[in-house]
This record gives C-alpha cells, sequence and structure tokens, in this order.
C-alpha cells in the first residue's frame, strides 16, 4: 500500500513516495533498464557520450519508423489526416535526432581516436532500426540484409520491410486512387528495389504545385518535402560530424567513411518533389 506524506515545506499534500514494488513510472518507462544499458570499452570519459548519444539516435530511429509506418497504413486506408498528423510529428521527432549531433560534432581526431578501437568493427552503417528508416523511404537494397544474417528476428525484420511497399509507394498509390496519372509501372514496381525517379511522376507534382497550389495533393508534397529536408540535414549533420572527427580516413566497420557519407548526403528523397519545383 502506498502513503501520502506532508511536505511541510510546500503546505501542501506531496506525492506518494511508498510503493511495494517498483514505481508506476519505472513499470512504464523501464528506466532502469535504459539507465544501465551502457557499458564504455576504453577508460577515456568522452566513450559514455559517444555510446549514449548513438543509444539515443537508435530510440529516435525507432520511433520514427514507427510515425512513418503509421503514415504508410493511413494512406492505404485514404486517411489523408491520419498520414498528415503522423508525418508531421515525424519533422519534431527528425528535428530532435539531428540535434543528437550536437554532443558528438566538435570531437577533434585525437578525441575520437582516444576510443575509436572500443568500436571494433562496429559502424552506423550496421543499424538494422536506421536501415528500416531508409527502406520506408524507398532506398531499398538486398544486400543491406547481410550484416544481420547472424541476428535471425533482425534479419526477418528487415527482410519483410525489404518487401513491403516504401512510404513514398503509398503516397504514389494514394495519389492514383485519387485520380492522378502515375504510370502502371511505377505502382506495380518491384517494391524490394530502389526507387528510381519518374517523368510522369514529376509532372503529376509540378502540375498539383503550378494548378492547385492550395490543394491536398500540395498538402501532402510539402509535409513529404519537409521530412526529406530534415533527412538531408540529418546525412549532411553525420558527414560533418566524421569529417571533423577523422577526416578521410577508412570508417570503422570498412566503411569508406567520408566517401560512403558524402554519396548519401549527395541523394534526395522522394527525387520528383525536388525536381518538379523547376517547372513551376
Amino acid at each position: 500500500m502506498s502513503h501520502a506524506v506532508d511536505d511541510p515545506e510546500a503546505g501542501t499534500q506531496a506525492p506518494h513516495l511508498d510503493f511495494e514494488g517498483t514505481t508506476p513510472y519505472e513499470d512504464y518507462v523501464q528506466a532502469d533498464v535504459l539507465t544501465h544499458l551502457q557499458h564504455p570499452l576504453s577508460d577515456d570519459p568522452g566513450e559514455m557520450a559517444f555510446l549514449v548519444t548513438t543509444q539515443v539516435m537508435e530510440l529516435w530511429f525507432t520511433l520514427i519508423v514507427h510515425e512513418w509506418q503509421t503514415a504508410a497504413q493511413c494512406l492505404r486506408q485514404d486517411d489523408l489526416p491520419g498520414a498528415m498528423a503522423a508525418l508531421k510529428r515525424s519533422t519534431y521527432e527528425l528535428s530532435s535526432l539531428n540535434a543528437s549531433w550536437e554532443p558528438l560534432a566538435h570531437l577533434t581526431p585525437a578525441q575520437f581516436n582516444s576510443y575509436r578501437s572500443a568500436l571494433g568493427e562496429g559502424s552506423g552503417f550496421q543499424s538494422a532500426m536506421y536501415r528500416r528508416m531508409e527502406f520506408l523511404l524507398g532506398e531499398k537494397s538486398a544486400s543491406m540484409l547481410v550484416p544481420h544474417r547472424g541476428a535471425p528476428r533482425v534479419h526477418a525484420e528487415l527482410e519483410k520491410a525489404l518487401h513491403e511497399p516504401s512510404l513514398y509507394d503509398e503516397v504514389l498509390r494514394f495519389l492514383a486512387r485519387r485520380g492522378e496519372e502515375i504510370p502502371a509501372d511505377v505502382l506495380d514496381r518491384d517494391v524490394s528495389k530502389l526507387y528510381q525517379p519518374d517523368a510522369q511522376v514529376e509532372t503529376v507534382w509540378a502540375d498539383a504545385y503550378a494548378q492547385r497550389p492550395e490543394g491536398e495533393v500540395v498538402r501532402l508534397g510539402e509535409a513529404l518535402t519537409e521530412v526529406a529536408e530534415l533527412v538531408w540535414r540529418w546525412r549532411n549533420d553525420h558527414l560533418v560530424a566524421t569529417r571533423r572527427a577523422m577526416g578521410s580516413k577508412v570508417g570503422t566497420g570498412g566503411s569508406a567513411g567520408v566517401a560512403w557519407l558524402e554519396k548519401r548526403a549527395a541523394k534526395n528523397v522522394f527525387p520528383e518533389l525536388w525536381t518538379a519545383r523547376s517547372r513551376v
């Protein structure tokens, strides 16, 4: 049984402090689990900041995947307000994700080197949840499942995501059901492959922006553009932080480091939304 305790300083009844087991807050948030997941492998005090920041990023990835899956499901059900709400929430979360770079953005090479060896073959491109984010954006690649063959549950989740329509696929199918002239080969494409820009899809967006600037197609397009811009900012922040910490050296896990990130940062998601603007 819990008991109320009087707070003589406040002159009001204090919250319940006595619980038979763990607190309801702990039961819900699992804070004790979260705050004991950090196991630095070096003696450098800076490694803790790297480890916690990376774990926080993984939590943001998880939430953003949830929002984009929600948006995709709403679009399948022709629930545009629900999809728009999920997309809007994801922009707040993407902004918070991007802000997570701040503790790592100013590392000198010497500071990073002091615990870099603790990462071993570990690298951010191995993140399964980030891969699910990219799959939802239409950036599919079966080869990216290879690192996860030793983790059956994770591999199965990624394989399922690989063969599901991306968020952008669901957007284009929604537009087609609303009467927009989305080509059949785009609607029927192999969704396990990387999405390729299509000239007719660009025309659909360009016509909507030019002829119906206040319409629902443009509102959806702008919500997606906001997402795409924040994804681009994430990639660029990652690039700059990496370049500052390690220059052009080979990345952890054998990746090309900065060269790999430069290639990723040069790409836009939802590509026709960007190219269509030149035609309005």
